[in-house]
């Protein structure tokens, strides 16, 4: 199903959904301000994604989504949660996670869906820093949680800072007072 790149099968479907020449497609052309698409443009959009590439596209990515390259960036994160699922390694929940320095001078940000192998990414990199900040919205039957413990367990037991927390999967949020050191 996902033998083509998805950038230029998602080209083809926003230029003939919204009538647009396939050239005005750029990464930093505004779906809204110069392709003149409405919200309900949008929505018949992801709806037609949703067809095309046989995912769903949640409401919390697409209000995310203001340009084409948002879009693009968006389609290829839930095309990769679509072959990991089909693959036996489906995410577990959408995660936000901040990995401190130990000088407290550089910091990463990510955020996306939290599968094994995510988790082993940022599980490197907080290793290297010393610091991990991380936020978990599950999905609903929120199966593999205990991975992510487990995880965040290890990490503390090297003597780094671990704090996590469940949030809501809405709109999970830094809240810098309320985290749980693990």
């Amino acid at each position: 199903m996902f033998e083509l790149p998805v950038e230029p099968r998602l080209r083809r479907v926003v230029a003939d959904n919204l009538g647009v020449a396939l050239g005005d497609l750029t990464p930093e052309v505004s779906l809204t301000d110069d392709l003149a698409a409405d919200s309900l443009d949008v929505l018949e959009l992801a709806l037609v994604l949703e067809e095309e590439f046989g995912f769903t596209v949640p409401e919390r990515v697409l209000s995310d989504v203001r340009t084409y390259g948002d879009l693009v960036r968006a389609t290829a994160m839930l095309a990769r949660e679509r072959r990991a699922e089909a693959r036996g390694t489906r995410a577990v929940a959408f995660f936000r996670a901040r990995v401190i320095a130990a000088d407290g001078r550089g910091t990463l940000e990510r955020s996306g869906w939290l599968t094994p192998y995510t988790l082993e990414e940022i599980a490197k990199h907080a290793q290297r820093a010393g610091s991990l900040w991380l936020e978990v919205a599950p999905r609903d039957d929120g199966p593999g949680l205990s991975a992510v413990w487990k995880q965040c367990a290890r990490l503390a037991a090297r003597g780094i800072s671990v704090n996590f927390r469940l949030v809501d999967e809405a709109a999970p949020r830094w809240h810098g007072a309320t985290e749980h050191a693990a």
